[in-house]
């Protein structure tokens, strides 16, 4: 399988019918007989005897009349009538379509054969996607009965591993787990079509059609929906892409602005340039201006924005002389690009002191994600081999240590790739990420900072997508499936 496509590794499908395929109708049943009290008939032991072929239509219908104390003939015309009401669930049945070349699909369903015979009327050329359909009329046990499931798998040979299962009923998944099959819930069609795409499509083809289709309009939002015109996650989509036609950023001869059109949206009109910024400019577009003018901006970052820890400050005002965490590493970041990490020796003993106290995983000023700051840190050791020794085995251990936790789709995509990148098997986020994977193709965006007095938070699908793309594009070249 190419590293890039997993496409087929779930190469079997097998879908309930009712609820699924089809959907009934309350206006096949009459006065006796209710939705309630037709519920509590085709849930009982009767029912399933009659399902599994104990019992004929006749004797089942006869058994309820008695349990429940009706006339046999209101459960005869319930039953009827009910099962004469099903109607094909187009859209499913045209997803199913979809994802037929290059699989086996099934169906699988508690029914007499009595039953099947109107279903299968009432699917019309609907089954001839279907490579096989099985009814518990024919196998003689019934979901979630173990030999029912079985009783599929030997006959079709599938191996769990690479099957997924489809069923509007919790029990009958359960068993279908213990098989070691990948479940799914149906509870609304978007949800399955959701998760039947993310099992089955091309995951990083889907990200770039994404990110192509939205390029150069890529922009972050405020958690209430308001645009956020801004270079910095244009730069960091950029770096991770490497595609400067899906970006949109202004350049800078001296510092970078982190604002774009709008200076200081929700913040003061007048807003300076930053070093935040400023520094992955000069790192992800290395000739975005010449090395004289870029000395020029360290010389004045080393002398006029250090705080008196030697610690850089974000902004290239000393009036607003903040400080995080994150940004000090982007700016050692540049640093150490440009051959000159150690003149701000003690901005490294800080990071350092940061990871190996764990301080950093309670989030910075700006950037409240420890994978953000880990993501960072990345950077910077790719950045400066000379901090491996020091750093490389420590912050290994800091990644490891936040496999599994909660997190948004852009830390878990963070995640991915600072845990891949240091040969760590991180598949619990791997598995969680392809899941977090829209119908469109990309991801939500998670937040990547606040800002303001009021912590104003920003997202960005574009970049949580670009992020998410290449870290599973290295993970699967890794690890694999």
């Amino acid at each position: 399988m190419p590293a890039q496509d997993l496409t087929l590794s779930y190469d079997t499908i097998i879908v309930d019918v009712g609820n699924v395929l089809f959907t009934w109708s309350s206006k096949g049943l009459n006065k006796a007989i209710d939705s309630k009290l037709f519920r509590r008939m085709t849930t009982s032991q009767i029912w399933g005897d009659h399902e599994t072929g104990k019992l004929s239509d006749n004797e089942a219908y006869a058994a309820l009349a008695k349990e429940f104390k009706v006339d046999e003939e209101d459960v005869r015309q319930a039953m009827i009538g009910t099962i004469e009401t099903l109607s094909a669930c187009v859209e499913m049945f045209d997803l199913i379509r979809s994802l037929k070349p290059g699989r086996k699909i099934y169906a699988m369903s508690n029914m007499s054969e009595s039953s099947w015979s109107i279903v299968k009327l009432a699917g019309a050329n609907n089954w001839e996607i279907f490579d096989e359909v099985f009814i518990s009329g024919d196998a003689g046990h019934r979901k979630p009965e173990l030999p029912f499931y079985h009783h599929v798998l030997r006959k079709t040979g599938a191996k769990p591993s690479h099957t997924i299962f489809v069923d509007d009923t919790v029990e009958n998944l359960t068993t279908a787990h213990t098989f070691g099959i990948k479940t799914i819930l149906y509870d609304n069609f978007p949800n399955v079509e959701q998760a039947l795409q993310n099992l089955c499509g091309n995951t990083v083809a889907r990200a770039n059609a994404f990110l192509v289709q939205n390029a150069k309009k890529h922009q972050s939002y405020t958690s209430n929906g308001h645009i956020i015109h801004e270079n910095f996650c244009q730069l960091m989509i950029l770096e991770a892409t490497q595609d400067p036609s899906l970006v949109d950023y202004l350049v800078y001869e001296g510092e970078w602005d982190f604002f774009q059109k709008f200076s200081g949206q929700f913040t003061d009109v007048e807003f300076p340039a930053d070093l935040d910024t400023t520094s992955m400019a000069y790192t992800v577009i290395p000739d975005a201006t010449n090395n004289a003018i870029k000395d020029k901006v360290m010389d004045r970052m080393i002398l006029e924005y250090l705080d008196n820890d030697g610690i850089p400050f974000t902004y290239f005002d000393r009036n607003r002389a903040r400080r995080d965490h994150a940004v000090c590493v982007n700016v050692l970041t540049l640093f150490y690009t440009y051959g000159r990490g150690h003149e701000l020796s003690k901005a490294t003993d800080y990071i350092h002191s940061l990871l190996e106290s764990g301080a950093y995983s309670e989030g910075s000023r700006y950037y409240r994600s420890p994978e953000i700051f880990l993501y960072f840190v990345s950077r910077l050791l790719e950045a400066a081999p000379s901090l491996e020794h020091r750093m490389g085995s420590l912050y290994k251990e800091c990644c490891r240590q936040r496999i599994g936790f909660p997190a948004d789709p852009l830390a878990l995509a963070m995640r991915l790739h600072c845990c891949t990148r240091r040969d760590i098997d991180a598949s619990i986020d791997f598995k969680r990420l392809l899941e977090l994977q829209q119908l469109d193709g990309g991801w939500e965006g998670g937040i990547i900072y606040t800002y303001g007095l009021v912590n104003i938070k920003v997202t960005n699908r574009g970049l949580t997508t670009a992020i998410a793309q290449r870290a599973i594009t290295e993970y699967l070249s890794k690890f694999g499936f």
